[in-house]
C-alpha cells in the first residue's frame, strides 16, 4: 500500500480521502447513540467518547485556552517484560471481544487482535510509552493483514486498541493502582 493511501485531509470538518473507498466503511457510533441499547453496568469494552482538550477549570472559567495537547503515556510498570506480556495478553482478549461485539464475530478478528497485541508487546518491550508512537507502530503492523473480507481496517482497529488501552489506564488510575 502506498504512502498516498494514508493521505487524508480534513476539509470543512469532514474527512476527505483522495480516492473513494472500494467498499463501504463502517460507521462507529458513540456509546451515547440513542439508537443503541444502553451499556450494562459492568465494565464495558466499548471505547468512550472523546474528552475536551481543555482542563475542566479552564473550560468552566472561560479562561485562556491551553493549546498544549496532553501527552498520553502508559505506566512505567507496563514497560517490564512481565508487564508487557500481561498487558498485551489483556489487549488481545479485550480487542477480540470488542471487535466481535462492535461488528460481528469473524475469523479476521482473531488475526487483528493477535497482531495488535504482538505490536503492543513489542512497543512496550522496546520501552515505548507514548501512546501516539504505539498507535502508529500498531497501525503499520496491522496494515500487513488483509481486510478484504472484513468490516475493519488497520487504522480503525489500531484506534480501537489505543482507546481500550486508554480506558484501562483511566480505570487503573481511578482505582489507585
Amino acid at each position: 500500500m502506498s504512502s498516498s493511501t494514508f493521505a487524508a485531509l480534513l476539509l470543512h470538518g469532514r474527512l476527505h480521502s483522495p480516492s473513494p473507498p472500494s467498499k463501504p466503511q463502517p460507521f462507529l457510533a458513540l456509546p451515547s447513540n440513542p439508537s443503541r441499547p444502553p451499556a450494562s453496568a459492568s465494565v464495558s469494552t466499548r471505547p468512550s467518547p472523546a474528552r475536551p482538550l481543555l482542563p475542566p477549570a479552564a473550560a468552566a472559567s472561560g479562561g485562556e485556552r491551553d493549546n498544549r495537547v496532553q501527552e498520553l503515556r502508559v505506566p512505567d510498570s507496563w514497560l517490564t517484560p512481565e508487564g508487557a506480556a500481561q498487558e498485551s495478553e489483556w489487549l488481545r482478549e479485550t480487542l477480540h471481544k470488542w471487535l466481535d461485539d462492535e461488528y460481528c464475530p469473524e475469523a479476521a478478528n482473531v488475526d487483528i487482535s493477535r497482531t495488535a497485541a504482538r505490536s503492543y508487546r513489542e512497543s512496550l518491550a522496546a520501552g515505548r510509552s507514548d501512546l501516539g508512537e504505539i498507535l502508529l507502530k500498531m497501525a503499520g503492523d496491522l496494515e500487513t493483514l488483509s481486510y478484504r473480507d472484513s468490516f475493519h481496517g488497520a487504522f480503525s482497529a489500531a484506534n480501537a486498541a489505543v482507546r481500550l488501552i486508554t480506558q484501562r489506564m483511566e480505570a487503573l488510575s481511578e482505582d489507585g493502582l
